[in-house]
């Protein structure tokens, strides 16, 4: 399906515009970069992915005993975490929950296959095509990390019913999809003291916040936690 393009040429150009069960989603090219919004909320782009990238390298690195661990990657974004994923033979299967339909079509046929094409074509690679919060309810498979990724953060979601993911329901919910002694990494657009506090209340150990430094503002930051063996 070829994408729509609307609005002027000098400023953010509207690739394709969608109604979902959870509201509209947006992609948009600014320049040489991609932009995605959600119910006119911000979400990412494509000018730096770096922690994005960190989300999945901090679980990692805390997986050092685990010679072939799983990933599960929530929210497929603009792919920096998945294609950083792929990039590392380490990771023994990945996968990845996306409850946007658009947004595994900007992947799979759309622009943003420049970024996550290889990374789709892994054997290793699965899109589960749902949402996050219900999956980690109802599933049974478990992963030695979860990086998650599907909102500015845990004081700042894009739906309110992601809000009960960081409730202590949804962390014990993670913790149930875990290994004993797997990493929780959760991507957030600034600290929450409050959020660290949840982990730890939730039975969350090492719990840390590793910060990347942008240009103006606060940082980004991922949040990480174990479940303990």
């Amino acid at each position: 399906m070829p994408l729509q393009t609307d609005g002027p040429t000098d400023g953010p150009v509207v690739l394709d515009r969608r109604e979902g069960p959870h509201g509209e989603v947006v992609l948009r090219q600014h320049g040489e970069h991609h932009e995605i919004i959600a119910n006119g909320c911000f979400l990412m782009d494509t000018s730096d992915g770096r922690s994005e990238r960190l989300l999945v390298d901090a679980a990692l690195d805390g997986l050092a005993d685990h010679p072939a661990p799983s990933v599960l990657i929530g929210g497929l974004g603009v792919g920096f975490s998945l294609a950083r994923a792929a990039a590392n033979p380490r990771w023994r299967r990945i996968a990845v929950v996306e409850r946007e339909q658009a947004i595994i079509d900007w992947h799979r046929t759309g622009p943003l296959a420049a970024i996550s094409g290889d990374a789709l074509a892994d054997p290793r690679s699965v899109i589960l095509h749902t949402d996050l919060v219900t999956y980690l309810r109802t599933a049974t498979d478990r992963y030695d990390a979860l990086c998650l990724d599907i909102d500015n953060g845990p004081d700042w979601t894009v739906t309110d019913d992601n809000e009960t993911l960081y409730s202590p329901a949804g962390l014990a919910a993670c913790q149930g999809r875990l290994e004993p002694g797997g990493i929780l990494a959760v991507w957030s657009a600034q600290p929450s003291s409050a959020f660290e506090d949840a982990l730890r209340n939730a039975g969350f150990t090492g719990v840390t916040t590793e910060e990347i430094r942008v240009a103006r503002g606060v940082p980004d930051v991922v949040h990480l936690a174990v479940r303990p063996a």
